[in-house]
């Protein structure tokens, strides 16, 4: 593992602007609902056919990096008891706090998209019912370090059923080897035979969130499935989605998006 590199991220994190990164990702014109060749309502769906299959369930999911966001766990929520929030940054840790337990509207407002999984699942959920069942069953937020064999220290007292991530592993490891390395880390918060869907950059370099300009490793559709493969899973789906020229918007340069569905086979 790349300790050097790890340590420099690690400090170039503490930049880190929640409200600067919601802004460049999560509103128009990457957040337009109108269509599916829009990059979030792609990712909706991905999430959305994944949990749809009615495999992927039981007591608990981990949220392997949920930074600001809570958009991930929108279809998780009819299939787990206890869903868990992690993130490396005490600034993220609060925004997703304060979603939870804040009455008024505070910060972000995720309201387009619970509608939109409303809408693409289909089974006539009122918005707001969603809303607060996905509140209800975020029981945990918890600080965590990809980079350690054991990401979450003490604070877990067994595998969770299945795990989720998005944007995170690449974007916080300095190179191939530590990504790897990241990827066999959380594998182990996973029981055999659970599920791990990922989502992430394809062939992206950096992206900006406020003051901070961070690094990503670029990866290729073969190198992510390798490396899945490497930690002992089983692909069941993998779907890619080519960045179009107009919401290449200048905040990073990602070529891509990648979700993967994979199974714990060992």
């Amino acid at each position: 593992m790349n300790a050097i590199g790890v340590a420099t991220m690690a400090e170039n994190y503490q930049k880190f602007n929640p409200t600067a990164y919601l802004q460049n990702n999560y509103m128009p014109p990457r957040a337009n609902f109108t269509s599916e060749e829009f990059v979030v309502p792609w990712k909706l769906r991905c999430l959305a056919d994944a949990f749809a299959t009615g495999k992927i369930r039981g007591h608990t999911l981990i949220d392997i990096g949920t930074g600001p966001t809570i958009y991930q766990l929108l279809s998780a929520c009819d299939y787990f008891e206890e869903i868990v929030a992690t993130d490396f940054l005490e600034v993220n840790r609060a925004v997703i706090h304060n979603w939870v337990h804040s009455e008024e509207k505070v910060g972000f407002d995720w309201s387009s998209y619970i509608q939109h999984v409303c809408k693409i699942e289909g089974k006539g959920e009122p918005w707001k019912e969603k809303e607060q069942k996905l509140k209800k069953k975020l029981k945990k937020i918890l600080p965590i370090d990809i980079h350690q064999p054991n990401p979450l220290g003490s604070l877990l007292s067994q595998p969770a059923d299945a795990l989720v991530s998005t944007f995170c592993l690449e974007a916080a490891s300095p190179d191939r080897p530590s990504f790897d390395q990241a990827l066999q880390n959380v594998t182990r918060l996973l029981k055999p035979g659970g599920y791990f869907l990922m989502i992430g950059a394809l062939e992206e370099s950096f992206y900006l969130a406020g003051e901070a300009k961070l690094t990503v490793v670029p990866l290729s559709e073969a190198d992510i499935k390798e490396s899945f493969a490497k930690s002992g899973y089983r692909i069941h789906d993998f779907r890619s989605y080519d960045m179009p020229p107009n919401l290449k918007i200048g905040v990073d340069d990602v070529q891509g998006i990648f979700f993967i569905h994979a199974q714990k086979f060992a």
